[in-house]
């Protein structure tokens, strides 16, 4: 048999192993989580007095924000819209300060021979 391989269908992890070859695991807890669409997540976390428990925790099924308390749910966070380049040049700039850029740089232009004025 040309091509077989003795070992077909092993893998790494594969097998009938159980807690007695890889250890014991280590003792833990789980932490229930309720998001605003009232989705139920329990992460597991390793017990031990140095274990920080997040107050939020991501919600897998719809992305929302999830805490603890299963009346109170976190509210989502306010997603601010697309601003433009032209939207934050003008929380910099005024109106008047803008004209008188735009002034500039078409005097600018015009003593270079770029532009024409207004008819060219």
């Amino acid at each position: 048999m040309v091509g077989t391989n003795a070992i077909r269908g092993s893998r790494v992890g594969s097998g009938p192993m159980g807690e007695s070859e890889r250890g014991e695991s280590a003792p833990r807890f789980f932490v229930s989580y309720w998001c605003g669409n009232g989705h139920e997540t329990r992460p597991s976390f390793a017990a031990g007095d140095e274990v920080e428990v997040p107050e939020v925790w991501d919600c897998p099924t719809c992305g929302m924000p999830a805490g603890q308390d299963r009346d109170n749910p976190p509210r989502p966070p306010r997603t601010e819209p697309y601003k433009t380049h032209l939207a934050y040049v003008k929380e910099r700039r005024s109106d008047t300060d803008g004209a008188a850029l735009l002034d500039e740089a078409l005097d600018a232009m015009r003593a270079r021979g770029i532009g024409g004025g207004p008819g060219a």
